[in-house]
């Protein structure tokens, strides 16, 4: 089933063509990368899906509802954490989940916190306040924040920044996890590693194109390559 459809979509700030006219799919329980250098579009993109921004051309369509036309239905459904996302620091990692989890079904803010409290894994510190965190585990509680409402999708802008090797690795089975229950996972990551092990497709986006898609390993043998790094410097040259 298709949870996300993007097509032909432009993005333009005044004569700045961000996003240039790109098309994909993501599938219900999928991991899909959307793979590319700085001012590649990437975030543009996802902060459109995200209903944070204007089309400019073309359409996006989330579980049968329209961005454009349907942004309430859709953010019912979604969740998004971006790459800068904070936390209120005078809250407890506790709290702060209660607070985010208000916005939601009322009837199941237990059990979203809950879920988000287990996801997070902070054991005892989860009821310290935020700016005693290090940003590993500032970012564990925004992933819990991000996962806990059990959304249809979940657009994860560079997930695992700032972690060290052993955070992100909880991270990436977190991912894994939530797309296995039925969740479509959009994100993006600079890590072609975790990219290679997260994801099921990929895009790679330059200059708000998308320059090839596919299976990690079915680029990696179209392209000789040994990793998806190779792939993309052979293609973007």
């Amino acid at each position: 089933m298709v949870a996300v459809e993007v097509k032909n979509l432009e993005k333009h700030y005044g004569k700045t063509k961000a996003v240039k006219g790109i098309s994909f799919t993501v599938d219900k329980g999928e991991i899909f990368g959307l793979i590319g250098p700085n001012g590649a579009g990437k975030t543009t993109a996802l902060r459109v899906i995200a209903t944070l921004l204007q089309i400019t051309s073309g359409s996006v369509n989330i579980m049968g509802f329209d961005v454009q036309k349907q942004p309430s239905e859709i953010r019912r459904l979604i969740s998004y954490l971006p790459e800068d996302a904070g936390a209120y620091k005078n809250l407890t990692g506790r709290a702060y989940l209660h607070f985010i989890a208000n916005f939601f079904d009322v009837k199941k803010i237990q059990d979203m916190v809950s879920r988000g409290i287990t996801i997070a894994d902070l054991d005892e510190r989860i009821d310290d306040k935020v700016d005693t965190y290090s940003k590993g585990m500032k970012r564990r509680l925004l992933v819990g924040r991000a996962l806990m409402i059990d959304p249809k999708l979940a657009i994860l802008d560079e997930p695992t920044s700032g972690l060290d090797v052993l955070n992100a690795q909880e991270i990436r089975k977190i991912i894994k996890q939530t797309a296995k229950n039925g969740t479509a996972v959009l994100l993006s990551s600079h890590n072609m590693l975790e990219v290679e092990y997260l994801c099921d497709r990929i895009a790679l986006i330059a200059e708000g194109k998308i320059v090839e898609h596919g299976r990690p390993k079915d680029l990696m043998n179209k392209y000789s390559a040994n990793n998806i790094e190779e792939v993309f410097v052979q293609v973007v040259e």
